[in-house]
């Protein structure tokens, strides 16, 4: 069901991209610009097409996330549609009991298989378990915020947050034709060196107690979406446009110029430029993405290729992205907007990018923080660092000329 219905929505999302190129087609026949009120129509069917993408993709999640914790049902020994409704509001019970500081431990299910250290030493002197379902929520919405946790990046996963020095490929080594008897030329790879680190993120939530004792209230989702847009956003910035000093060295200021466009409007040109200015090598890697800002996403909307056709390939299946070139198309609120030296469109192989995490997610819960308020406190914290591991030119960016 939630399957047709994301279909549903994408067949709409459709409709309404041909209404938008309808409009601009319209403009370009009278060889006129939009004006005022259709420039308004064409921002909000652009609004419009992101909201149901966006909704699409969350019903074939939860699907996903539905069928996974009935196979976790099913292997804790929990069968049937009454049991597993009991089952979920004994877990719902637990955690509320857990993070109004009731109780110092929880276990998911009557399982420790289904259960996951999130911290140490909180809610006393006692560590806290909470369910891998909440846990993977978390996550999961940590990561629809920072495109490079989802957008193909390598990710690494150590279980502490000692400095790790990795070398940085510069440049590749290049091959000669060599003639009979002559001499082969000496080529070598350069390499720098960088460290990863372990810079901290965090968010402080604040709960009414009376949230808390609503059982009416999904309450685990709530913390899981508030929790995890938070540290979502605050690490999913810096691995954008991070300086890389005391802080991780976000893929913008890490990738190589690809094109400078000739204006502060780029043209097909400049997009084709920047696309064909990454070697096939790494051009033609299944990780090989485009990412932009909204703003940047709409302008590229009305853009046409020399045959006068729309260089975005929008599309009609959830979960899948929109194409430019027949590669991915990654959105970002931190990217650069378009503007006077501004680098607002990156393409290349996000997975020589590489996202440092370390020991997953620290969720804590304090009564005492908010004492006068009647409120429960919680704490999300995540540790993390980014690096391009690849700076020969495996993602490169569009430059804007000076105003």
């Amino acid at each position: 069901m939630a399957k047709k219905l994301a279909q549903l929505l994408m067949e709409k999302r459709k409709n309404t991209e041909s209404q938008m190129r309808a409009l601009l087609d319209a403009a370009e026949a009278e060889e006129r610009t939009l004006t005022a009120e259709e420039s308004q129509q064409f921002d909000a069917m652009s609004a419009d097409m992101d909201s149901l993408r966006s909704q699409a993709d969350s019903l074939v999640q939860a699907e996903e996330r539905n069928r996974a914790t009935e196979e976790a049902l099913e292997r804790a020994g929990v069968k049937g549609e009454k049991e597993e409704r009991g089952a979920e509001r004994e877990v719902e019970t637990q955690l509320r009991s857990f993070l109004k500081g009731d109780t110092r431990a929880f276990e998911a299910f009557g399982t420790e298989a289904e259960t996951r250290a999130l911290s140490t030493g909180t809610l006393g002197a006692g560590g806290a378990t909470v369910p891998t379902t909440f846990y993977g929520q978390l996550m999961e919405h940590a990561i629809e915020v920072a495109t490079m946790l989802t957008g193909g990046a390598t990710t690494w996963t150590t279980a502490s947050g000692e400095n790790i020095d990795v070398p940085v490929t510069i440049s590749h080594p290049q091959g000669a034709q060599v003639s009979e008897g002559g001499v082969i030329p000496k080529s070598e790879p350069a390499f720098g060196k960088r460290t990863l680190g372990s810079y901290k993120y965090g968010d402080l939530i604040e709960v009414p107690k009376e949230l808390l004792e609503d059982t009416g209230v999904d309450l685990s989702g709530y913390l899981a979406r508030a929790a995890g847009w938070a540290i979502g956003n605050a690490l999913g910035e810096k691995l954008i446009i991070g300086t890389g000093t005391s802080e991780p060295a976000g893929i913008v200021g890490s990738s190589t110029l690809g094109k400078t466009a000739g204006s502060l409007a780029p043209t097909f040109d400049d997009v084709i430029d920047l696309f064909y200015s990454v070697i096939g090598p790494y051009r033609n890697r299944p990780s090989a993405s485009w990412v932009m800002e909204d703003t940047t996403a709409g302008y590229l909307r009305k853009l046409k290729d020399g045959n006068d056709n729309y260089i975005w390939q929008a599309s009609v299946i959830a979960g899948t992205p929109d194409m430019i070139e027949g590669k991915p198309v990654r959105t970002d609120p931190f990217m650069p907007v378009m503007g006077a030296n501004a680098k607002p469109l990156l393409f290349g192989d996000l997975a020589s990018y590489v996202v440092r995490l370390v020991n997953g997610v620290r969720f804590e819960s304090s009564e005492h923080f908010s004492f006068d308020k009647d409120m429960i406190t919680f704490r999300a914290l995540v540790r993390g660092d980014g690096l391009l591991m690849d700076q020969s030119g495996a993602v490169k960016h569009l430059l804007l000329p000076g105003a």
